[in-house]
Parts: structure tokens; C-alpha cells; sequence
């Protein structure tokens, strides 16, 4: 029998990264996931495995250099080792403000998550990657942060201009192929999805895709075999433009 995959899915009590614990998991992975929110946490983890699920719940603070040391500290202990890692934790909070009326600390805070969190998260994680034959980084990105999407008129998101929330996952982007280029050549492949508009508490359940739809491409990426890519960025609708 196949050794059994070990997944970590960071902010995912709810919405899509919930969906794609969900989905690892019925895959017949061992999926750890994270939230800062212990009762929440342990309240998906109670709903996943009533449905069958090996889920284990673990407060992870991507903000915080002590939660995620300790929390790959017990993945550790618990799995000896990462196969997948999701970075899904971000936050959208300059939905309706105009970029010269953004305050500057609602863009750091906007920043530390979406970015700075997933650089901890990732480098506090690699020696566990590493212990892998297969390892697989998912950084959960949006088409908001492609350039090509926003200076194309045609985009169907392009009148929408939150500066701190397009900024940071053009970043995150940025992030990702240099991940992957100092990676490559290694067993780990390091790629980017995007969910699409999903309808999720961040915007209201106001999106076009459900999060089982939204959850697909970051799916897909975290379960891609030996010969498939790194470097690259996809959605629900096939490759995005950086």
C-alpha cells in the first residue's frame, strides 16, 4: 500500500481552504490545517471527520514566527515529514476604498498576511518538504494580482482597484516563481492558483464560483504528478497570465 500523503492547508476553518481540506482529504491524504481561531478550528475538524476525513486541526498564526515554528515543530513529531503545502491564509481589507484614500497601515496589514505570511510559512516548512520524494507549494493567489489582467480594459474585474489586495498577490506571485526557480531541479514544485471570484465570507458570497469550484486548480496543483510543472499560474478556466 502507498504511503499515505501529509498535506497542511493554512487558514482553512472556513470557505476555500476548508473546501480544499475537504477535498485533499478525500483523496485519502492526512491533511493538517491551520487558523488562528482555535474553537472554529476544532469545530471544522469535529465536521470533517463525521464526514470520514483524517483531518487534524492546529492553531497556526501565519503572522506569528512562534505559532508557525511550533506548529511545523508538531507537524513534524506527529508526520515526520510534508508532502503538500497550501498557503491559503489572506485577507481582503480595502474592498471599496480608493487607492489615494488607503491608509498606509491597512496595506501592512494587508501585506503581512497575504505575503510575509506565506514566506514564513513556506521557509518555516521547506526542511519538512524536503524529507518528501514529492513535494508540492500552493500559493492561493488571485487573478486581481496579474499585471496582464489589470492593464487589460476587457478583464471583467478591471474597474474593481483595491490597491492593497492587487499589490499583494501581484507580490505573491512575484514570491512564487522565486520559490520555484530556487527549487527547481528538486522534487519540490512550488505553483499558483487562482480560486476565481468565489463566493466566500471575504466578499460577501458575492463570487461567481462555489468554493468546491474555487477549490479545484489549487487541487490540482497540490496533486501534480512527478513530470508536472513548477513555476506556473492557473485558475478554474486553465493557465492565468503573471
Amino acid at each position: 500500500m502507498a504511503e499515505k500523503r501529509i498535506a497542511l492547508v493554512t487558514g482553512a476553518n472556513r470557505g476555500i481552504g476548508y473546501e480544499t481540506v475537504r477535498q485533499l482529504a478525500g483523496l485519502g491524504h492526512t491533511v493538517w490545517f491551520g487558523a488562528r481561531d482555535a474553537e472554529r478550528g476544532q469545530a471544522a475538524e469535529r465536521a470533517l471527520r463525521a464526514d470520514g476525513a483524517d483531518v487534524r486541526f492546529l492553531v497556526l498564526d501565519v503572522l506569528n514566527d512562534e505559532s508557525v515554528a511550533g506548529a511545523a515543530k508538531q507537524v513534524e513529531q506527529v508526520s515526520g515529514k510534508l508532502d503538500i503545502l497550501v498557503n491559503n491564509a489572506g485577507v481582503a481589507l480595502d474592498s471599496n476604498i480608493p487607492p489615494s484614500e488607503v491608509p498606509l497601515p491597512m496595506v501592512e496589514a494587508t501585506f503581512d498576511v497575504n505575503v510575509f505570511g506565506c514566506i514564513r510559512t513556506t521557509q518555516a516548512f521547506l526542511p519538512l518538504l524536503h524529507k518528501s520524494a514529492a513535494g508540492r507549494v500552493v500559493m492561493v493567489s488571485s487573478d486581481m494580482g496579474s499585471h496582464a489582467h489589470q492593464t487589460n480594459p476587457a478583464f471583467p474585474y478591471y474597474p474593481f482597484n483595491p490597491m492593497a489586495y492587487i499589490a499583494s498577490k501581484a507580490a505573491l506571485n512575484a514570491i512564487t516563481i522565486a520559490f520555484a526557480k530556487e527549487l527547481r531541479g528538486s522534487p519540490i514544485k512550488v505553483n499558483a492558483a487562482n480560486p476565481g471570484f468565489t463566493a466566500t465570507d471575504l466578499n460577501d458570497h458575492r463570487g461567481v464560483y462555489t468554493a468546491e469550484q474555487g477549490a479545484t486548480p489549487i487541487v490540482k496543483l497540490a496533486t501534480l504528478p512527478d513530470d508536472g510543472p513548477t513555476g506556473v499560474f492557473i485558475g478554474p478556466e486553465g493557465p492565468e497570465p503573471w
